[in-house]
């Protein structure tokens, strides 16, 4: 599976080694080549330097034909610029945009873009493990409507949350 990570912070790396090692096509792009850093020696995978809100990056990267898309930056609006060009632009069925705000991340979901809100899945994680019970926040949010291209992406919501061996994404 080609795989198209944008961001290689401490999620996007950790994914990266990770699919990588499981013998995936990873690709990783971030603005910063320090970023790099993080990604293990033994990395196979590809590093480019470059910004995934361009859309002619994107395509020099090779995602035009990427199975998934993850836009893992630290910025909430570039995360969201690449997903949209990943699903209008380039058509990539499996797209996922990290996004901090709950408010937003729900609303991008309604508008057809799958998005994971670490603040919501730290609320609900600390809550639980301080006994006082999961919250019941969703983590990771499927696409529940359709964004400008028109695409209802209401049947990827079960691959997107469900994601490898059923485990969450």
């Amino acid at each position: 599976m080609k795989i198209v990570i944008v961001g290689s912070g401490r999620v996007g790396s950790v994914l990266a080694e990770a699919y990588d090692a499981d013998g995936h096509n990873v690709v990783v792009l971030d603005v910063s080549t320090r970023a790099f850093d993080r990604l293990p020696g033994e990395f196979r995978g590809t590093a480019i330097r470059g910004d995934g809100t361009d859309e002619d990056t994107l395509r020099r990267a090779g995602a035009g034909d990427a199975d998934v898309f993850l836009a893992l930056t630290e910025g909430d609006n570039r995360n969201i610029m690449a997903a949209q060009l990943a699903t209008e632009k380039l058509g990539i069925a499996k797209v996922v945009a990290k996004i901090n705000d709950p408010v937003r991340a729900a609303a991008y979901a309604e508008l057809g873009i799958a998005t994971m809100c670490r603040t919501t899945m730290q609320a609900d994680a600390i809550s639980d493990f301080i006994g006082l019970g999961a919250l019941g926040v969703p983590g990771v949010i499927a696409p529940t409507g359709s964004h400008h291209g028109g695409v209802d992406h209401a049947p990827l919501a079960a691959s997107v949350v469900a994601g490898p061996a059923g485990q969450g994404a």
